[in-house]
């Protein structure tokens, strides 16, 4: 009885993963014929970089790479390193990110992670060699940020952009086949040193852990570009970020380790739209190396069980990759997973094309009622630090929002926009976010009287203490919030944004969104000038908006310090 049992036990296929496959289907002609036909209908969207452009990138980073051993060879000479030891000093760039999983969009930026030996310090990384590279004709736009929670040099190479972390390894030379996988490598590891080399054990690690690389790339692509139309891709805003959807793909990839891209993306969805979270998505069974580093664990860490839809990073310390989830922009992802799980029905039975899945929804229209949320200040520069930081705090808003008892829902859109001009003579900048609002079914009253007041202003009250606390708050950055209903909204978007929401495909105008920083606010509409609807006035406003009263549409406060107060009140009708 024993017998067949032992020889299946023997035939048995590597698995990956933490569970076993739950098909190892190989894929049908029909399948190959979807995956080839997904492929065209991704192209138009610049998701594939030509061979010359490839070839570039390939350049520049050599030259980087050189650049990199020329440098370690002089300051090991600086610092008296015996010359049998410079010979073999060694040092080099890896990649990781979008470049490294080679699901990198056209114009997309690298990250690197320059390595190097013990005897090189950070401090020569933002000397010496930050000087070095500013002797280079081909660098462009060089700056350091050393004082980062992982500290980078920033520059543009050859026009493209490459962002580069530093880590010093405990070795006196680095070969040239380190394999960055190895965890006895973090043993007697700066903090900063472990946070740089993450990115890179991450992304091999994927790498790794999926069955074929292809497959995992074409799917990858398509489910990056279809989060992208479908205005969940950022990290930063509670939605999910780049490596975080490379996870999910490895995942669907490991449960169906035969399938083709076209098979993948479907499953994709059907896995994910039946996922009970807050199960978390492992690609391995964590390992402990006894390096005492805080890794994701529920069982020792309380605010672990807080998460929503944990995500583990593959490599040590192990990590969440999604604590930004809230239960809004969980909800909404689930929603769209669901949606994509019917649509890939319908492609699968050949009732519809590929397209059908690209197709951005009209964000515009979705919702009754929305929050615009506007940051500016009078300079460029300012009003540059400025959106990056209240956009940082965005969260906390929405989560302010989502636990008012008379909302449901609180989406916000990745896509940031320009401001309405205020028709003053000060030149000022201002960026826009919108977030639509979906309210609680009322029962028994026929009017509601609704006060965001308290949310919005807990909110700025956050971001304008982070600013002055970081010396970064000037008098003129101010913050202001309105609620507006569907049709006002129109007035405020620019032009673009709405012609653009309502074709339904089109690849004009689409950015190659970067997935490295992650910043996806910064759109070719940033040009554009964008007239106030009416002039200042909001009485204005409402006068051409039928049925809007005053408290619809608050004033923009002329001249708004951290104390402005953004009263929102709201009167819903049954």
């Amino acid at each position: 009885v024993l017998y067949p049992l032992v020889q299946t036990a023997q035939q048995t296929p590597k698995h990956y993963g933490i569970t076993s496959p739950i098909s190892l289907a190989l894929p049908k002609e029909a399948d190959l014929v979807l995956a080839r036909k997904l492929t065209e209908t991704l192209r138009p969207f610049g998701v594939f970089e030509e061979e010359l452009e490839l070839q570039r990138r390939i350049l520049v980073l050599g030259k980087l790479n050189t650049l990199v051993k020329v440098w370690i060879r002089e300051v090991s000479e600086v610092k008296n390193i015996p010359a049998s030891v410079i010979d073999n000093v060694g040092g080099k760039i890896f990649t990781f990110g979008s470049y490294r999983l080679g699901v990198h969009t056209k114009g997309a930026d690298i990250d690197a992670l320059c390595v190097v030996p013990r005897h090189v310090e950070r401090s020569d990384f933002f000397s010496s060699f930050y000087e070095k590279l500013k002797e280079q004709e081909e660098v462009k736009d060089l700056r350091a940020v050393e004082e980062a929670f992982v500290p980078v040099i920033k520059l543009s190479f050859d026009g493209i952009e490459i962002d580069i972390l530093f880590a010093r390894l405990a070795l006196q030379t680095i070969p040239e086949n380190l394999d960055l996988r190895d965890d006895g490598l973090l043993k007697n590891l700066d903090i900063r040193c472990i946070r740089s080399l993450n990115g890179c054990r991450v992304t091999d690690e994927i790498l790794h852990l999926v069955p074929n690389i292809e497959n995992f790339r074409l799917t990858l692509r398509a489910i990056k570009m279809w989060a992208k139309r479908h205005n969940i891709y950022s990290n930063i805003l509670g939605f999910l970020g780049g490596v975080s959807w490379a996870m999910l793909v490895a995942r669907t990839c490991q449960l169906y380790p035969n399938a083709v891209a076209s098979t993948l993306v479907h499953k994709f969805f059907l896995v994910f739209s039946k996922w009970e979270w807050p199960n978390p998505v492992l690609l391995k069974q964590p390992e402990d190396c006894n390096l005492n580093l805080p890794v994701w664990d529920p069982r020792v860490t309380p605010s672990d069980r807080y998460h929503l839809m944990p995500i583990i990073t593959p490599a040590y310390p192990q990590q969440n990759s999604t604590y930004n989830v809230s239960a809004s922009t969980r909800a909404i992802m689930v929603e769209e997973f669901k949606r994509g799980l019917a649509i890939t029905d319908e492609i699968l039975q050949n009732k519809a094309d590929w397209s059908k899945l690209f197709e951005a929804p009209n964000f515009f229209q979705k919702y009754k009622h929305y929050i615009v949320l506007l940051a500016s200040a009078q300079a460029e520069k300012q009003h540059l630090e400025w959106v990056g930081l209240v956009e940082s705090k965005i969260r906390i808003l929405v989560g302010n929002l989502e636990k008012n008892e008379f909302i449901t829902l609180a989406h916000v859109n990745p896509q940031s926009f320009p401001g309405p001009k205020e028709g003053t003579d000060k030149e000022e900048f201002s960026t826009m976010w919108v977030i639509g609002i979906v309210f609680k079914k009322m029962e028994g009253s026929e009017n509601l009287n609704v006060d965001l007041t308290f949310d919005i202003q807990t909110f700025t009250d956050t971001v304008y203490r982070q600013a002055i606390s970081s010396k970064m708050f000037e008098q003129d950055m101010k913050i202001t919030a309105m609620h507006v209903k569907r049709k006002q909204l129109q007035q405020l978007l620019p032009k673009m944004a709405i012609q653009r929401s309502k074709r339904k495909l089109s690849s004009d105008g689409l950015r190659a969104m970067n997935d490295g920083s992650l910043d996806l606010s910064v759109d070719s509409d940033n040009s554009m000038s964008v007239p106030s609807p009416t002039g200042l006035s909001a009485a204005k406003v409402a006068r051409k908006t039928p049925n809007a009263d005053l408290s619809d549409v608050p004033m923009l406060p002329a001249n708004p310090i951290p104390v402005v107060k953004n009263s929102i009140k709201l009167r819903l009708s049954r």
